[in-house]
């Protein structure tokens, strides 16, 4: 992989403006910039100018994460929880009045300003580590030069030893008569006025959450999927609890539904489903996936090779076909969460400018779903468990009411649950949909990547009262599945 010791430290001696010239200053990138310069580098980095919008033109140091993805949804997941939580305190003997106004434009305003600061911080721990910003749109011109067409339509071009794309996705927008009368979850963000009736087509991470979203906000949600369940790829019993807390909260599923027109009228958007369905919506939501980030950058034209989706093909180091350009990220899309993005422009810098050849490990990384409640999950679920395993399956399960609904009557239940391998005791995945989920979960994925078995789960003390001391008193198989019974 290492070609020809191309892989050094900074004192070649060829002339270049940089040593390495990073395109796209999202939460990959400046990692990458930043890690780099502290081993001596000299980095350049272009970003597009800051929108809450993103668009072809606009985007903002931080990126996707920072200024129209993790962090603000999750600001409005916190607004969003409140309502419930007004109504459980009545039954913890707080006198709440009948009324309860909620001002959507203050929590977009609080929203703004938070992104706004991050974008600078970012901005500045660029400018700490030594790194140059450039702000306009950046491009490929040769295997060794980028081009930055600054906001005056000015091009200026720069030789770079190495090149690091990391541009990160797009939300993608289905082909759908009246496409264009939806929004993605940029716009989402962002909505002037709060919708009182929202339809959302999708399934996963985004559709469920702008779901909980809207409906802990007081709007009327029809969530429409193509599958039986949300949340594809997540372990079935988990995607069942989803599905049954989403209605519990008011949410309107259509599962196995696709739409197929949308019409604006007088009262709205009518949404028409493929079952002949027909749905009232002040906003239409499509969270039907994202794609990379590729299409404005000359890759083939330098030869960079992309698959069918336009996602950057990289090696187990983030090399791309062409040596002296790499990629990182959702561009690549191996594993499209923020962590990971860090993680690879890590272990690029000390690739490339570290003198230590690093890979990035995509095994056993936790992520979470926050919907309300979330769901978190690290290592295999059960379905994947069975589809590797060589060995017999132990699966634990816990599902039981939170101490907190007790008293509040919250009709809400958690479930816990734990893949072990039966050969080895090891505990080789675990899921949770309850509060606090993604909390727990990062202790439990320390555990995990150490390798922990079920009895050292089982030999660790509790901490009680807590949900979280589930995980340490499973004692007793909910079911062993043989290899031999493998559907």
């Amino acid at each position: 992989m290492l070609i020809d010791g191309d892989v050094s430290n900074v004192s070649d001696e060829d002339q270049y403006d940089f040593d390495l010239f990073v395109i796209g200053a999202g939460s990959g990138g400046v990692r990458a910039s930043r890690f780099s310069a502290q081993y001596g580098a000299k980095v350049g980095i272009c970003e597009l100018p800051f929108h809450p919008v993103s668009s072809e033109t606009v985007g903002g140091v931080g990126g996707t994460c920072v200024i129209r993805g993790c962090v603000p949804k999750k600001i409005l997941v916190y607004g969003a929880g409140f309502g419930p939580e007004i109504q459980d305190a009545r039954e913890y003997g707080w006198q709440v009045n009948e009324n309860v106004d909620f001002d959507w434009k203050r929590l977009l305003h609080k929203k703004t300003e938070e992104i706004v600061r991050l974008n600078g911080v970012y901005k500045r721990l660029l400018s700490n580590a030594g790194v140059k910003l450039f702000e306009g749109e950046g491009r490929i011109v040769g295997p060794n030069e980028v081009e930055v067409i600054q906001l005056d339509g000015t091009k200026l071009s720069y030789s770079a030893k190495h090149i690091l794309i990391s541009t990160g996705s797009r939300a993608h927008r289905p082909d759908i008569p009246g496409h264009e009368l939806a929004i993605t979850s940029d716009e989402a963000l962002s909505l002037e006025e709060l919708p009182k009736r929202v339809v959302i087509l999708g399934g996963g991470y985004i559709a469920v959450e702008f779901a909980s979203i809207w409906r802990g906000m007081g709007s009327t949600v029809n969530l429409c999927f193509r599958k039986e369940l949300p949340l594809r790829g997540f372990d079935d019993e988990m995607r069942a609890l989803v599905a049954r807390n989403l209605e519990g909260r008011g949410i309107i599923l259509h599962p196995q539904t696709n739409l197929t027109k949308l019409v604006k009228t007088e009262d709205g958007i009518k949404v028409t489903t493929d079952h002949g369905e027909e749905l009232m919506a002040d906003v239409v939501l499509f969270a039907t996936g994202r794609v990379p980030n590729t299409k404005r950058l000359n890759l083939q034209a330098v030869g960079v090779e992309v698959d069918k989706i336009g996602a950057v093909k990289v090696d187990e180091y983030s090399r791309t076909s062409v040596p002296s350009i790499w990629a990182i990220g959702d561009v690549t899309n191996r594993m499209n969460l923020t962590p990971v993005a860090l993680m690879e422009g890590s272990m690029f810098a000390k690739t490339v400018f570290g003198n230590e050849p690093s890979k990035p490990d995509h095994s056993n990384v936790p992520c979470a779903v926050f919907c309300i409640p979330p769901l978190s999950v690290v290592g295999l679920s059960e379905e994947q468990a069975i589809e590797h395993a060589t060995g017999d399956i132990l699966v634990f399960t816990s599902t039981f009411k939170p101490m907190k609904n007790t008293i509040s009557g919250r009709q809400e239940k958690t479930l816990m649950k734990l893949i072990v391998d039966a050969d080895t005791d090891k505990v080789i995945g675990a899921s949770m949909c309850g509060p606090d989920a993604p909390e727990i979960m990062q202790g439990i994925a320390i555990a995990i990547k150490c390798g922990a078995t079920k009895a050292q789960f089982d030999n660790t003390v509790g901490i009680h009262p807590s949900a979280a001391e589930e995980f340490v008193t499973m004692r007793s198989a909910t079911r062993r599945i043989a290899v031999a019974g493998k559907p």
